[in-house]
């Protein structure tokens, strides 16, 4: 039986894994709009009106691993949005390039979980893209666990499989790409997924799954305090033959380790050492030689 998939109608969902110098940030997030082709894909390359609210943006950038999991009715070459528009492969590759060009991802991982859907990531041709896909072109992708009681089945068969997949993945975990692509075979699917590692520059034995679907990353606690500063500087620019000047903005980190605080002892510890000395004087003196202290 092909598969039948329900689409939430108004909200995107987006996983962003954000990579710093030291830290790593885990950015998951929905995106409340109406789901359509053009609302989708203005999401995705980021031509919003600037009275967009932050809520219906995806804020993404250079730094930015998104994972995009699309699941549904296809054919070859495109994916059903609501059962009453179509994006086609080549819609959604010029997409990605428009990202990649406007520097709003590091890497992504593209799953699609369709009818034919490996046809889908054909036409991509942007750098830093993986691409997984339930079944090959010409075959169907199939449904699991069917609910007699109201007469449809409650998921697909290769998601099934990924969730359970994903389900034992700790926050450290070092299960990379490889593993996933081996996620229900042929033996479990029916149908025969693939995957597409051509556009991805680093070694998919390379890449854990947390890289995508999150991760908690040990960080080094330091003690040095980093200010941004911004400074203009001056440099050359050509138009033509003609040398003009152009101000660019850079950055500049400035460290410094905290002073270290002089150390003063509590006013109970003061006053207590005194005690302990009249104590000691009492005892061996006696009070008759008082008088010589003060």
């Amino acid at each position: 039986m092909n598969k039948c998939a329900y689409t939430n109608k108004f909200s995107f969902y987006f996983e962003i894994v954000k990579f710093q110098k030291s830290v790593l940030a885990l950015e998951s997030y929905t995106v409340l709009v109406v789901v359509t082709v053009e609302n989708f894909l203005r999401v995705l390359t980021g031509r919003l009106p600037p009275s967009t609210p932050r809520s219906k943006r995806l804020l993404s950038d250079d730094r930015s691993n998104i994972l995009i999991y699309l699941t549904g009715h296809g054919g070859n070459g495109f994916l059903k949005f609501q059962d009453s528009e179509e994006i086609s492969n080549v819609e959604l590759a010029d997409a990605f390039e428009q990202m990649w060009q406007k520097r709003r991802y590091n890497e992504l991982l593209f799953i699609i979980d369709t009818c034919q859907g490996a046809s889908m990531y054909e036409r991509f041709y942007s750098p830093n893209i993986m691409a997984l896909a339930s079944s090959q072109v010409g075959e169907d992708s199939l449904s699991h666990q069917p609910d007699l009681a109201i007469g449809v089945h409650l998921m697909d068969r290769y998601t099934f499989y990924m969730l359970e997949f994903l389900e034992d993945i700790h926050p450290a975990s070092k299960t990379n790409m490889n593993d996933l692509f081996k996620v229900c075979p042929k033996s479990q699917c029916v149908s025969t997924p693939g995957h597409r590692t051509d556009l991805f520059l680093r070694d998919p034995g390379s890449v854990l799954i947390t890289d995508f679907f999150g991760s908690v990353r040990k960080v080094e606690h330091q003690t040095i305090t980093c200010t941004m500063v911004q400074s203009n500087i001056m440099q050359p620019l050509y138009k033509g033959d003609q040398l003009m000047s152009k101000p660019a903005v850079s950055d500049t980190c400035l460290c410094w380790k905290p002073k270290q605080k002089d150390w003063h002892p509590p006013d109970g510890f003061i006053l207590g050492l005194w005690t302990l000395i009249l104590l000691v004087f009492f005892k061996t003196y006696g009070i008759k030689h008082l008088k010589h202290i003060f």
